[in-house]
């Protein structure tokens, strides 16, 4: 079965629901694909699951585990399982996708092994990283 997202009719899911701060868009297994739009404040908590973010617009400050960095559209932010984490200071057209996956308490070190050993054996097919 294939999955797809359009993306250009996931901003009518906040339409529907205008009080909403997040919307979950498809799931499958372990991961779940969810845009998060918080309003004025983020007051999210560490979650059980590994995470990625990745910012659809806006702009503003990422705290991550106690450090701070900027973000913006396109930017793509991992957040470990049980990390404290938040966004500060966002500009009013902040969104961004979120892709939690893996097992409660997040990847081990097995998985990231196995993890490493799939990307030597892209390199091997398909060559270096960023060649097509």
């Amino acid at each position: 079965m294939i999955h797809a997202i359009i993306c250009s009719r996931c901003p009518s899911t906040f339409a529907a629901t205008p009080n909403a701060l997040f919307a979950k868009i498809m799931g499958h297994g372990s991961m779940s694909v969810e845009i998060y739009k918080p309003r004025q404040t983020d007051r999210q908590t560490p979650h059980l699951q590994d995470e990625l973010y990745v910012i659809i617009s806006g702009s503003g400050m990422f705290l991550n585990n106690g450090e701070r960095a900027p973000f913006s559209p396109g930017d793509m932010l991992f957040v470990q399982a049980g990390v404290e984490h938040r966004f500060e200071n966002f500009t009013d057209d902040f969104a961004t996708w979120v892709i939690f996956y893996g097992p409660g308490g997040g990847e081990s070190a097995d998985a990231k092994a196995m993890a490493d050993e799939e990307g030597e054996r892209r390199k091997a097919n398909c060559g270096p990283e960023g060649s097509f």
